[in-house]
Parts: structure tokens; sequence; C-alpha cells
């Protein structure tokens, strides 16, 4: 057991201080989140307390007022408290919680994360609380609180809420919203004074739902700019907020969204809260998303360098199933070098259309008659991985499972709630419905040779109930249970988190996926833009990013095979496309993309995302620089229907400047026999990494729509493999 730790104390890791103080009362407080400010003795982080001391003004309350570490009005907070709630039964008086007599313990050990664990009580109020702040090793903040009901009587939770102080001179926001096919759309506003708050009550992540909320210097771009960054980890309802008191706090926070009755504490029990992450950069947006990204790349379960190329059946034969067709398009994925093959929906008890059969999980034995293993070996024959679509929380009313168990469907009142996509929600709370679901999930991964799902969400949760009470946070608990118990009967199952495309993308369903849906649109116009914005949280190998036909399915709009396999380099490539259709030449092509990919993706799976910042905003540009720096590949990307012909010159950032790098361009496009190179990407120009920052270089000649690669080597580095050679 530690001692406490004397306050002030300093946590200082990977560029970022965070500290602690206490005001007159004892109540901790941050005085300090953001930059790194050094090696600090304790008189100099007295003087920090002391110089954040606020005066006192004319009516007002009559002592200097520090904002706690749990905001709450019992101490004159006039914004949102954190923590809120009632108490039913019991002899405690107090109805608003004011946390005493904190005890604050620290663990910095100089070798991994430091952590500040803080707890109090208020025994007026009957409530417990503990505070876990952890700084990891890439400086990203980790918040997490747990309530505990320390009185009699039941206490009814209406908020336990996280936020963290960010500089006053943070004075813009950058939120983001959006809907299907559509998701992650950019919203920017002055942070004026009050409460922005978005909040998210779908009962999943939403469409519409922000990563993350930022506040930063006015301008602030992905290369420029002090940004402060908060994200809500949690799937289910949640609120993600900034604010702006009069009395001069500004703080970033969030936390789960909870119905009234939906959490009730009776004595002795504890509520443990989402994490609220948070992230603190001096230089914009992509030193701020390298903190979240280091984070999730080390809890995904089987994060990894290299993710194998997937071909989906989906956009490919929808519902038109049988072992034939499959086997056809497999074959065809097999020989342009892709290595997992998915089928998607339809392969189930009644499932001819999506008006039946979700709940049913069980192979139709009118497509399939000898089983899915036929189309298993097949798969696995021509040297590919198999993976297979589920979406375990859902339910159509036309199924064995909704006729045989009616009361398993997920609802508030007598009614379902209104259909969509023809389908409900399975109630995970029914200890009858998660058995009969686990064991058919079990009884398929047992079964068959299943090295991926792909798990969809199809609808928002409307009205549920179980119980009596809201169903929303129980739901998603059992949802992580369950992915948590397949996980555990087989590990090296990957899955990938997909709802309704990208409607739950968030930092918990991460810690047990292996990779999101941004979207169900691939039209690769709609995927430079969400892909940019979803990379403020996700990197790009977790990502799933496909190459579709040639019009999209979603939008109706045409575009080169370069266009759609340049969105999908970066990412976790793969096809969406009939390719049992597509004559030598288009094979070849889409090959040629592939082979690109897989010499890249090592680079992908553990370099550092960069966005350089373009004059032109048609242009749109996407990179991943090696750990060292050794060598980087840059997407350039127009992004409008009219594009500028000669656009400014690139500035290839993230870079050694001091090294020198040689640049070319990878598969540069051809008309009439001939590449349609630019001067420096025939033979490859060589310039210092301070130049290429710096004055940069022209880019070639760009369409609209159009798309080019660029890779830089250092001249000290090993050179890439050539094509057909394949790292791994």
């Amino acid at each position: 057991m530690t001692s406490p730790t004397p306050v002030p104390v300093h946590l200082a890791r990977g560029g970022v201080s965070l500290v602690l103080g206490r005001d007159d009362a004892g109540v901790p407080v941050v005085l300090h989140w953001g930059a790194a400010l050094g090696d600090l003795d304790d008189a100099a982080l007295s003087a920090v307390a002391a110089a954040r001391t606020p005066g006192v003004s004319r009516s007002s309350y009559d002592a200097p007022r520090l904002t706690g570490i749990v905001p709450d009005a019992s101490r004159g907070f006039s914004g949102t408290p954190a923590l809120t709630g009632h108490r039913v039964g019991g002899t405690a008086t107090a109805a608003t919680p004011s946390l005493v007599d904190w005890d604050v313990r620290v663990d910095d050990d100089p070798v991994g994360d430091a952590t500040a664990t803080l707890t109090a009580l208020d025994a007026e109020a009957g409530w417990a609380v503990q505070l876990v702040l952890v700084l990891d090793e890439a400086g990203l903040l980790h918040s997490r609180t747990s309530v505990t009901n320390a009185a009699e009587g039941d206490l009814h939770l209406g908020s336990v809420l996280a936020a963290l102080p960010v500089g006053a001179h943070a004075t813009e926001l950058l939120d983001l919203t959006g809907r299907w096919c559509k998701e992650r759309t950019p919203q920017r506003h002055p942070w004026v004074q009050g409460t922005h708050r978005r909040d998210g009550r779908r009962g999943r992540t939403g469409h519409d739902a922000t990563l993350v909320m930022v506040a930063g210097t006015p301008g602030f771009t992905f290369g420029t700019g002090e940004v402060w960054a908060v994200h809500t980890a949690w799937s289910g309802n949640h609120t993600t907020y900034a604010e702006r008191t009069p009395e001069g706090e500004c703080l970033l926070g969030g936390g789960e969204l909870l119905s009234p009755g939906e959490v009730v504490l009776g004595p002795g029990e504890t509520y443990l809260s989402p994490t609220l992450l948070g992230s603190w950069s001096p230089a914009g947006l992509d030193p701020m998303s390298h903190r979240f990204h280091a984070h999730l790349r080390s809890v995904t379960p089987l994060s990894r360098s290299e993710r194998p190329v997937i071909a989906n059946s989906w956009e490919a034969v929808y519902f038109d199933h049988s072992l034939a067709r499959i086997a056809e398009l497999a074959d065809a994925a097999a020989s342009v070098g892709v290595e997992r093959f998915v089928l998607d929906d339809g392969w189930f008890l009644g499932r001819r259309d999506d008006t039946a059969g979700l709940g049913d999980w069980a192979v139709d034995p009118e497509v399939w008659p000898e089983g899915l293993g036929p189309l298993v070996d097949h798969v696995t024959g021509a040297g590919l991985q198999f993976g297979l679509w589920v979406e375990p929380e859902m339910v159509n009313l036309d199924s064995r499972t909704a006729r045989e168990h009616p009361e398993r469907v997920l609802r508030g009142r007598a009614a379902v709630p209104p259909p969509w996509r023809h389908q409900q929600v399975l109630d995970l709370q029914d200890e009858g419905a998660y058995a009969d679901l686990r064991t058919s999930l079990l009884a398929l991964l047992d079964e068959l040779d299943v090295a991926y799902l792909k798990w969809d969400h199809n609808r928002d949760l409307t009205d549920v109930t179980h119980d009596g009470r809201p169903a929303v946070h129980g739901q998603t608990l059992a949802a992580y249970r369950l992915l948590d118990e397949l996980r555990a009967a087989h590990p090296e199952v990957e899955i990938e988190s997909c709802s309704s495309g990208g409607g739950r993308v968030d930092a918990e369903i991460l810690r047990r996926t292996d990779r999101i849906w941004p979207s169900d649109t691939i039209d690769p116009l709609e995927r430079q833009h969400l892909q940019r914005w979803t990379s403020l949280l996700v990197p790009p190998e977790l990502m799933g990013s496909h190459v579709g036909g040639a019009t999209s399915h979603t939008t109706g709009r045409t575009h080169a095979l370069r266009y759609r396999a340049a969105t999908a380099l970066l990412h976790w490539f793969g096809i969406e496309w009939d390719m049992s259709r597509l004559d030598e030449a288009a094979l070849a092509e889409l090959a040629d993309w592939i082979d690109l990919h897989k010499r890249i993706r090592p680079l992908i799976g553990s370099g550092t995302l960069v966005h350089p910042d373009h004059a032109d905003p048609a242009v749109v540009v996407t990179g991943v620089v090696a750990p060292d720096r050794s060598e980087a590949c840059y997407v350039v990307a127009t992004v409008a229907a009219t594009a500028t012909q000669h656009p400014a010159p690139l500035r290839l950032t993230g870079l050694d400047p001091d090294s020198t790098y040689r640049l070319v361009e990878e598969l540069p496009p051809t008309a009439g026999g001939a590449d349609l190179t630019h001067g420096w990407s025939a033979s490859g120009a060589v310039l210092s990494g301070r130049l290429l920052a710096t004055t940069g270089v022209a880019l070639p000649v760009l369409d609209p729509e159009e798309a080019r690669v660029l890779r830089v080597v250092a001249t000290w580095a090993a050179p890439w493999p050539a094509a057909g050679g394949v790292l791994g």
C-alpha cells in the first residue's frame, strides 16, 4: 500500500506535463495539463500553485476559488457538475455530493505510465468516489471515475462525468458530426462563453457522434496551433462537451449519458464510468492524434503491423448466394493477391433479403445444403483465410427466435419500436437470449475455420427498457461481455466493428475489435474526407478501406481505379467488387495496387500518420512516415469537381530535416502508352527533409478527382522491395 503523496505533484510523459495541486480546503485541482514543464522542484511546484490562485471579485465568494478535479456546485462551480444523483431511502441528508478528505497517491515509476489515484468521501451524502488519472508513455491522459454508494438506501445516479482544464487561449472548437455514408464531417466555431455539448442518445456511438472535441488556438490546422482534445470511450449513450464559464474556467469533458433510473446503486455497490481520453499537441491535429493512435495500437487485441488484404462479397453478389458463385469470387480474389475472403450477409436461415432471419444463426440448408464447410475448404484451399458476416445484437420479427421468444425483442412498451432495416434489437440482458446467442456463435467458430468476423449493428436503440429500467447501459455492457467471452474462447479470430458503417466507432469498442468499418460508402471521394477525420482517433491500419466497382453503390459517382485504389492504399486494404467479371487488364492493374499495398503495409501498421496542409482546398494529402523516418508514402488526391491544374507546391511533413531523401512516384498514370510523370518523378529528385518540408515540391498536373502516390526513401536506408516483392 502506497503512502499519501504530498501535492503539488508533477507527472510527465511523452512531452506532456500534468500538475496536481490543492485548493485552500485541500481539494485536488489540475493546475496544468499541456506542454512539458521540465524538471520542477518543490519550490517551483509551489510557485505554480500560487500563480494559479485567482483573485476575489466583488459580488462573489469571499475566498479565492479553484475548480476541483471533480467540479461540483457545492463549492461554487457554476458550470456542469461532474456528479449528480439522488437518494431514495436511508438517512443521508445531503443531495449534492461535496467531496472532502481527499487522499492522493501517485505511482510515478520512470518506466511505464504515471498514475495518480485520488479518493474522497462525502459521508453526509453517502458518496465514495475514486478518480484514477493515468498519463501514459505517449502523453495521453486517461481519466476514470468510480462511485460507491456509502450509505443506506438506493443511490440513483444522474451523471458521472470527467472534466479536464485547457488553456484559456484555446478559443476555437472543432467537433465532428454526420449521417449514414457521410460520417465524421467537421464543424468549427468560436469557443464562446457557455456549454457546447454533443449528446449521443442512439444506444450506439452513432453516425453523428463526435469522435473528439478539440479546443485550439485560432486557425489551428493538422500541422499548426496548440490544441487539446478529449474522447469519450464508450459505445452507448454518451456526452462530450466544451465549457467556458463566466469565472474563466475552460473545460473539456465527457462521460456516459444516463437516463433517469438507469443506474441505481444499492448500499456498497459501485459504478465505474467510461474512460475520458485527453490529448494535447503543440503543433496541430496530427501530433494530437498520434497519442490516440499509440493507445489504440497498444490495446487492440491482435495488434500487428500487417493486416491481410480482404475481399468482401457484399457489393459483388448481395444476397445472391451459391457455392459455385461464391467460389468463383474467391478464385478471382486469390488471382490478384487477396489474402482473406469474407462471406457477407445472406448465408443463414431464411435470409434471402433483409426482412428475415436475423437471430437464427444457423446455415440455411436451402442455399447451402452441405453447410459452409465446402466453401470454407475451397477458400482455404485457394490459400485464403475465411471470414464471415454476423449481426448478433439484432433480430428480425420474421425469425424463429422472435416467433418462439417474443419477450427477447428489446422494447420499452408492449409495441415494438419503429422498424429500422426491418429489424429490432435482441435483449442481451435476457440471460436466455444471451446464452442461446453465445452458444450459436461458438458453434460456428468451433465448427468452421473462421479467421474473421465482420460484426454488424444496423440500427439505433429506440425506446428500450429491461425490467422496467432504461436498457442502453446494460445492453452495452452485455455486448462487451459477449465479445470478451468469444475472444476468450477463440483468441485467434479477428473482429471488425461495423455498425451500418461507422455507427459504432470509439476507443472502447476497439479494445475488443481489430478494426472499424468507417462507413458503408466506399465512394473514394467521400472516403477521402471521412477517413481523414476518422483518423483523428483511429490509426490507419485499424480502418477498413475497400476498392469498389467503378460506379459507387451508395452515391452513383464513377471513378477510375487509380482514384479508388489510392484512397484505400494507406489503410486496411480490401476489395468489394465483382472481380470475377473483370478482364485481364483490369485484374492486372488491381493486382499492381495490391502488390504496392503489401510492400508498404509494414510502414502503415507502425508508422506515423500525417496530413500535410496544402493551400488549395481541392488537394488532400495523406502520408505515413516510418518510425525512424527512413521512408514515407504520401497519397495526393483532388476532392473537388474542378481542381487547380497547377496547384501550389506540396510540403511533405514528418521527415527528418537532416536526412536526404529520394522522391519518386509509384504507379504513375499512363496515356497512349506513355508515363504521365512529373519532372522529378521519372528518375527521382534528391532533397533534404528540411527542404521537402519548407520549400516543398511541385505537383503533377492533377485532374478533378485524381490521385497520385509519392514515395520518399532516405539515401542511407535500404530501398523498398521492387514490384512483386512482399515484406513479411
